[in-house]
């Protein structure tokens, strides 16, 4: 599937793509994902996040972490996995949740492999959003390439 950054011209033909992280609880490394994501893109992705069987709350571990590097994340709330969000997603990525996903043909599904955060202190959730803050620039790079500075 190919992307364009926007070009001159009609905004009615530039589409932004969208991408739609998926763990079972959407309480940590998917919420973190949707922060990142939306932070560092500039509004130039569409993004979702959802799960499988979500928690009452975001990991309040993750959200230390998200704030620790200027991003909060405090007024997140866990949302149900739709059939509706796969459909209207170009990109999904799953974090854990398997065969609980729903799958659709043309669709990219990525399957990042995490470390769940939950139950964890603070000192073991930053190597975890680190590790997703690095996916995530590279995922930009791969959507947006204007978006990421690096990028040429």
């Amino acid at each position: 599937m190919t992307f364009t950054a926007g070009t001159t011209g009609s905004t009615a033909t530039a589409r932004k793509p969208s991408v739609l992280f998926v763990c079972v609880h959407n309480a940590g490394r998917s919420q973190m994902a949707a922060a990142f994501l939306t932070s560092l893109a500039g509004g130039r992705i569409e993004v979702r996040s959802a799960g499988s069987q979500p928690a009452d709350k975001v990991n309040p571990a993750a959200v230390e972490a998200m704030a620790e590097l200027g991003i909060d994340m405090s007024r997140e709330i866990p949302k149900i996995l739709t059939t509706e969000a796969v459909k209207e997603s170009d990109v999904v990525i799953t974090m854990g949740c398997g065969d609980e996903c729903p799958y659709f043909p043309g669709k990219r599904y990525e399957d990042w492999v995490l470390e769940d955060p939950a139950g964890q202190g603070i000192d073991s959730v930053r190597p975890i959003r680190d590790e997703i803050r690095t996916r995530i620039e590279g995922l930009i790079t791969e959507l947006q390439p204007a978006l990421h500075p690096d990028a040429q």
